[in-house]
């Protein structure tokens, strides 16, 4: 049996989007201290970065802290009679059966040897199962058998169709795709629609994510043609948009780039006038809008009028590097925006402070790494759970060695009587020989921290509180195959999308 793996040590290259953006913010260089002008990042940033080695208690990214219990309101929708909508902890308000179970879809993407997905009314998820590669990431040539074919599901077997009654009919976005056997299957703007295994509750999110995808749904080329969850639009007004990332839903304009609110400003007056507005700008309100549910409008000036969210009235900043910032929270008082936040994180877990950004650590201060993995099947399916083959992560973990496996990037063991804090964050027993869930009384199960059903590491190549040497390690910078880090807040590679 042939397998081809390639363990690669690397980080993203920096990416600086090439949007229209103010000169000062144009002149930014992502790889070295960000000079605005004659201004640098400000000596509050610099210190925050470079400062004490770490906390628990709350940082600029807000991560972890009590979250006040808000959720994304979203617009209503015609939907058929047996769906409905379930408030989620990471991906806000989606599609759910009537079991509860989220709705997921499968868009088509773009990868390095051709395209992966469903296409709009489209069906490619069916119940053979794929034996070879695809040859869809270079330089893997397609016709390379899979592991473990005796044991290894077809696409339906981890994505079962939402299929419709026999009197059924389309309403608004939904509508109706013909399978090969003649079943209907829903769809949602023409993409057909999932569940997953791996949700077992309402309000589950575990079979796929929207982050790491772009504005418009598009992904990197590098990471797998995952599945995504499907839901309403957020209820907003039109230039605006909200983005899933690993420290909450984030407010954005409709261009990506992240929305502030002035701990100064109430919903009835503002403090940052004058001044303040060269580097915040008012994100004006038409002169006929109107406020509806938590959005309401402010007369900032005569005849200057600002949109305001949950009574903070809302800004950009000028010097945002790219989109998702968060530089413009380092000022004192001024925070991002979100519609909801990640939950709060295990409280022995820590922020360390990098060069980079802030990563998510474990109490003596090593970053802690997510493991994500795709195949190179036309199937795309995903190979980084516990339930999961093991085969594509022990090679990258230990070159097929599950002890030096376990020696190089060891599980972050729960506390004997820590417990799972959320269904991001959830205590799990691991056989450490196999990487896969334990049996009931198993005396050598580990009891190991989580992020959503995901066992999480720290690897033995970092030494002290902030280095993060095991990120991008694997397959395309660990995209595709590989381990990177938690970031809470990432100023260079985007890792917190």
């Amino acid at each position: 049996m042939k397998y081809l793996f390639s363990v690669l040590f690397g980080a993203a290259s920096p990416y600086s989007p090439a949007i229209a953006r103010p000169a000062a913010a144009r002149r930014i260089n992502p790889a070295l201290p960000r000079l605005a002008g004659a201004c640098c990042l400000s000596l509050l940033t610099m210190s925050l970065l470079l400062a004490a080695p770490g906390s628990k208690g709350a940082e600029a990214d807000g991560a972890g802290q009590s979250a006040p219990p808000f959720r994304e309101a979203y617009r209503e929708i015609p939907m058929p009679p047996r769906f409905h909508v379930e408030h989620t902890e990471l991906e806000g308000p989606v599609f759910a059966n009537e079991e509860g179970k989220t709705l997921y879809t499968w868009p088509q993407l773009k990868l390095r040897n051709g395209y992966s997905g469903e296409a709009a009314g489209q069906i490619a998820c069916y119940d053979e199962v794929v034996t070879v590669s695809a040859g869809l990431m270079s330089p893997y040539p397609a016709g390379l058998q899979l592991p473990e074919l005796d044991s290894r599901p077809s696409c339906t077997d981890l994505w079962p169709p939402v299929l419709a009654a026999t009197d059924a009919e389309p309403i608004g976005e939904w509508s109706l795709l013909l399978r090969k056997d003649g079943a209907r299957q829903w769809a949602y703007r023409e993409q057909a629609l999932y569940t997953s295994v791996r949700d077992k509750k309402p309000g589950d999110t575990y079979g796929g994510y929207r982050r790491k995808r772009r504005a418009d749904g598009s992904g990197d080329g590098d990471s797998p043609a995952g599945r995504v969850p499907a839901g309403p639009p957020p209820l907003l007004p039109p230039g605006f948009a909200v983005k899933t990332t690993s420290i909450g839903r984030m407010l954005t304009t409709h261009q990506n780039y992240a929305v502030y609110a002035f701990d100064g400003d109430s919903a009835d007056k503002v403090a940052c006038a004058k001044d303040c507005t060269r580097e915040r700008q008012p994100l004006l309100a038409p002169a006929l809008a109107k406020g509806f549910g938590e959005w309401s409008v402010l007369e900032r000036a005569p005849g200057v009028r600002q949109w305001v969210y949950r009574d903070a009235p809302l800004y950009t900043y000028t010097l945002d590097p790219e989109p998702w910032s968060q530089v413009g929270s380092d000022a004192e008082g001024w925070r991002n925006v979100f519609t909801q936040r990640v939950p709060p994180l295990p409280t022995s877990f820590t922020r360390q402070r990098t060069l980079a950004g802030i990563v998510l650590a474990t109490a003596e201060g090593k970053t802690i790494y997510t493991y994500q993995c795709g195949d190179d099947s036309v199937d795309q399916l995903a190979c980084d759970h516990p339930e999961d083959t093991q085969v594509y992560r022990l090679a990258i973990c230990g070159g097929g060695d599950a002890v030096r496996c376990r020696e190089r990037w060891p599980y972050v063991v729960a506390g004997p009587r820590e417990s799972s804090v959320s269904r991001a964050w959830r205590v799990v027993e691991i056989n450490p020989e196999t990487g896969r869930f334990a049996d009931a009384g198993d005396p050598e199960a580990l009891r190991v921290w989580a992020y959503r059903e995901r066992p999480v590491y720290t690897y033995e190549g970092d030494k002290k509180p902030g280095d993060v040497h095991g990120g991008g390690t694997g397959e395309w910078r660990g995209k595709r195959n590989g381990l990177r880090a938690h970031w809470l807040r990432d100023d260079y590679m985007r890792g917190i999308q």
